[in-house]
């Protein structure tokens, strides 16, 4: 007798059938993948970068205008505020036997940045060193630049004896129409120098295109009651000038 048996071949066939129809993805673990997240920060990185640049440039020529403006060229000013002016005085103190004297100069007042530039030329007379002097009343300072020694002095601004800008616009508007102040008269103030000036940015640039190059000095007031002593007069040297109703003589002396 032949025994015939059949498998169970409905169980088997569909997982045959499942492994026929599995499609397997080998994973590539030695490709290079790609983040999603950096394509997507990508573009805020460059427009931060290229605001940066930006402002970096902009800074960069407002910056160099600046310094360019006030510290390379000079500033143009109005007519209106440039004064050619002579006025006479008395110097009956100092030198009784001379009588009347003249002192000229020329005055640029510049209203917006609140200064004053001065210019006086070799007297006539001597007894007095030309000169360029700034009053900066921003900062508080007066440059005296002698040109016969070549050399810048700063001090404090003494706005007792310096008329603000306005003030003097004013004035000097006022006698515009004749060519001498009003006779006047003549004080005295001295100096002594303190030091040398090392950082001239500190002084503003109107001073520091001044005396931008030479040899700066500090000064400081003497006492008024102190005289000076005639062995002294060889190391002092004077600058007279006005920017007031009256002359002042800036007597400037070395350190003993």
């Amino acid at each position: 007798m032949v025994k015939i048996s059949f498998q169970a071949v409905t169980a088997q066939k569909p997982e045959k059938e499942i492994d026929e129809d599995k499609i397997i993805i080998p994973q590539a673990h030695g490709q290079l993948v790609l983040p999603v997240g950096h394509k997507k920060s990508f573009p805020t990185g460059l427009c931060c970068l290229t605001f940066g640049l930006v402002v970096f440039m902009s800074g960069l020529v407002l910056s160099s205008i600046y310094v360019y403006r006030y510290y390379f060229i000079p500033q143009q000013i109005p007519e209106d505020s440039l004064f050619h002016c002579r006025v006479v005085y008395e110097d009956s103190v100092y030198a009784p036997l001379r009588g009347r004297q003249e002192l000229e100069e020329n005055v640029g007042i510049y209203l917006d940045d609140n200064y004053e530039q001065i210019s006086v030329p070799v007297p006539h007379f001597g007894g007095s060193d030309p000169a360029d002097i700034i009053h900066d009343f921003h900062r508080g300072l007066t440059a005296y630049y002698d040109i016969a020694l070549d050399k810048c002095y700063i001090t404090e601004l003494n706005t007792t004896l310096v008329m603000p800008p306005r003030n003097l616009w004013e004035l000097l508007v006022n006698v515009k129409r004749g060519t001498y102040l009003p006779q006047t008269y003549i004080i005295q103030e001295e100096m002594m120098v303190t030091g040398r000036v090392r950082n001239m940015r500190q002084l503003g640039p109107f001073i520091h295109r001044l005396c931008y190059g030479k040899e700066t000095y500090r000064l400081r007031r003497r006492n008024q009651h102190r005289r000076i002593e005639r062995r002294e007069t060889k190391r002092c040297h004077s600058i007279r000038h006005f920017e007031n109703t009256f002359v002042v003589e800036t007597v400037i002396c070395d350190r003993f």
